[in-house]
């Protein structure tokens, strides 16, 4: 842009930048919207798989590992949907699965010491 726009031409840009804006907000709340109903349809079928206990063993262990959690979710939904775990899945069950599922994501820390 230089000095020499004209306000028509100053205008139509304003213009666009609105309508780029817009468009991005859009799409921000397409996704959002997209992102709540896969979170709906998970929920829905952690609550036909799961009992009251370990739903809210999930919800807890969720507070402190929202990751962990959302992965394990998944996993249990993949186990019940090809009958590899005996539905509904009980706090018991769950403390095994949770038991083996850390075991496999372990996490390695590194410590540094300056002496």
């Amino acid at each position: 842009m230089s000095y020499e726009d004209s306000p028509e031409e100053l205008e139509e840009i304003k213009r666009r930048k609105l309508l780029e804006y817009q468009r991005q907000a859009q799409e921000a709340q397409r996704a959002e919207a997209q992102r709540a109903a896969e979170e709906a349809r998970r929920q829905e079928i952690l609550r036909k798989i799961l009992t009251p206990e370990a739903r809210a063993r999930l919800s807890n262990l969720k507070l402190v590992k929202p990751e962990l959690v959302e992965a394990l979710e998944i996993q249990l939904i993949q186990l019940a949907s090809t009958g590899s775990i005996r539905v509904p899945i009980d706090d018991d069950t769950l403390k095994e699965i949770l038991a083996r599922f850390s075991s496999s994501r372990k996490e390695f820390k590194v410590k540094f010491s300056f002496s």
